[in-house]
């Protein structure tokens, strides 16, 4: 990864803690479960000590709701130790999005500095600075500001009122300039128009301008262009939540959608349905026509998945060959319909070789209030369905073994 890396190896919380307080360190990798350490306890200690510091867990063997419980306590990722040549893509992926939450923390401090860095900011080339009339009209702007929105000349731009929209909205303004009960100023994010007619988002931070008796009489406004920072954050928000072969969601995407789902389901009272799928034969298909054709294996799921999919549903790829489907709002019998259509649609694809599907189905709240009980809900499903189509034809009717 080109990277220059030097490390400190502790075996113990109180070595973990000494070693934040005197040092600074970009990523941390921690062994789990590991002797001496309860649980995440380096995770919680991270938080008691407000240390914003990516953590990685380096598993062997664990269940995946362990890893889920895991990640939303806060994990950058949990690697199996069996992958460990992924370590690096995912420190490299905390890096990135930590890179980036510092950057947004240092641009709300600049535009939250006091008059005198205002003042210094007009001649400013990467804040846009204008003055607007209590309506919302351009009285002033900087130069910043009309290379930022795509105009030649000064007049140009005074002729236009993208400001009015959020002057002349009582809460929006409020939160602008800090009057609003929820706390103090806050940058506020829109959308502008370009002279070109292209979109620009801008980050807009501002202050009242009185006149020398002390009377409301225009405001002074800063705003960034974070056009550009904003598609970087959704292209690595996509990437930390899809699979780099099928496209689906991941694990963690998968984890966060069932978090959510639960929670929703505790406020409407509706069921949602959790499929899990299993690729049958996977390792012979591997064998007899090489990975490659695995691989066409996998993905030629994933479009059934997506093609059987309304635009509520999730479908997601958590490891080599099982892949799982959440359906909201829909109960036991609707679940088991869209199973049968997914393997139906599988086995008539019309492509070879010939791959079928196992499946196990749980229904909230019924088979599980929590996101470990739906997963092994659903897994010992699918477990089971795996053994009986390995089982002789005759042993299905009559249970015995021939």
């Amino acid at each position: 990864m080109r990277y220059t890396v030097s490390s400190d190896i502790v075996l113990t919380p109180k070595q973990f803690a000494e070693r934040l307080h005197s040092e600074v360190y970009d990523t941390i990798v921690a062994e789990y479960p590991s002797p001496n350490w309860r649980e995440a306890q380096a995770l919680d200690m991270l938080h008691e000590m407000r240390k914003d510091i990516p953590l990685v867990f380096l598993v062997h063997g664990l269940k995946r709701e362990t890893s889920a419980e895991l990640i939303l306590k806060g994990a950058a990722d949990c690697i199996e130790l069996e992958s460990i040549g992924h370590l690096p893509v995912a420190v490299h992926r905390a890096l990135d999005e930590k890179v980036l939450r510092d950057q947004r923390d240092r641009a709300e401090k600049e535009l939250r500095r006091s008059e005198a860095r205002y003042r210094a900011l007009v001649g400013n080339r990467s804040f846009g600075v204008c003055r607007c009339s209590r309506d919302g009209r351009f009285l002033e702007v900087n130069e910043a500001m009309m290379k930022m929105l795509g105009y030649g000349t000064r007049e140009e731009l005074l002729g236009e009122d993208l400001a009015r929209d959020i002057i002349q909205d009582p809460e929006r303004r409020a939160k602008l300039l800090g009057h609003s009960s929820a706390g103090p100023a806050e940058p506020v994010e829109i959308e502008w128009k370009r002279k070109d007619h292209t979109q620009l988002k801008v980050r807009l931070s501002g202050r009242e301008v009185l006149d020398e008796h002390g009377e409301w009489e225009a405001y002074e406004v800063i705003a960034e262009d974070v056009t550009r920072q904003r598609e970087l954050e959704d292209h690595l928000r996509r990437q930390a939540a899809s699979d780099p072969l099928t496209g689906l969601a991941n694990y963690r995407c998968l984890v966060d959608v069932l978090d959510s789902e639960i929670k929703r389901s505790k406020r409407t009272s509706r069921e949602f349905a959790l499929l899990l799928f299993d690729l049958d034969g996977l390792k012979a298909i591997n064998d007899r026509h090489g990975h490659m054709v695995g691989s066409q294996a996998i993905c030629r799921l994933a479009d059934v998945l997506s093609s059987c999919c309304r635009d509520i549903d999730t479908s997601a790829r958590f490891g080599g060959d099982e892949f799982a489907l959440v359906l909201p709002e829909t109960n036991a019998k609707a679940a088991n319909q869209v199973a049968r259509r997914i393997c139906e649609s599988l086995a008539n694809d019309g492509k070879g070789p010939k791959v079928s599907v196992s499946v196990g189905v749980a229904v909230y709240p019924e088979n599980g209030e929590t996101i470990e009980g739906l997963l092994c809900e659903a897994d010992s499903g699918l477990y089971a369905r795996k053994v009986e189509r390995a089982l002789p034809v005759e042993s299905r009717h009559n249970g015995t073994m021939r």
